[in-house]
């Protein structure tokens, strides 16, 4: 069993070496992310190195987390942090206060979406999407459809001179 384990492991290092000096693909993919320069995000106790992690984990909270239900305190904070430091009027949003953050299927777009119950009871939606790429720049696939401000959708296949 252990010659098994350490065969498997000696694979998977060789899997990731590459030919240029055998820097592993995991290894420069990391570097590329951190070099921005720019230090961790914490938001709450939770830190982040790149836009990509923070999406991603936010991504993951909201597609496993059970709808209708509180979240609980510690993402409670992480996601507080987000919207007090990702969204563009972030006092507006809390109001007098958020009393609970769940996940819900959103009314109008029949998907997951996440929601802030303020203390007067009164819920509304915010995009994590927006607030992540607020505090640190997503890469242009992973922005929102219409981000460069012009109102439209972005892409598409309606109008231009091609159509198949």
């Amino acid at each position: 069993m252990e010659v098994e384990a350490a065969e498997k492991r000696d694979r998977e290092k060789t899997e990731e070496e590459t030919e240029d000096g055998g820097e592993s693909k995991k290894q420069k993919v990391g570097e590329e992310e951190k070099s921005n320069g720019s230090d961790p995000v914490k938001l709450g106790p939770k830190e982040f190195v790149t836009s990509v992690a923070m999406f991603d984990y936010f991504t993951k909270f909201m597609h496993f987390w059970p709808t209708d239900l509180d979240v609980n305190k510690y993402e409670h904070t992480v996601l507080l942090d987000l919207i007090k430091k990702g969204h563009s009027e972030p006092d507006a949003k809390i109001g007098g206060g958020i009393k609970a953050f769940q996940v819900r299927t959103h009314p109008m777009w029949k998907s997951r979406c996440f929601f802030l119950v303020r203390e007067d009871d009164s819920a509304d939606d915010f995009s994590y999407r927006k607030c992540v790429d607020h505090i640190l720049p997503l890469p242009e696939s992973m922005k929102t459809p219409g981000h460069n401000g012009n109102g439209h959708g972005g892409g598409g296949r309606r109008g231009g001179r091609f159509r198949r």
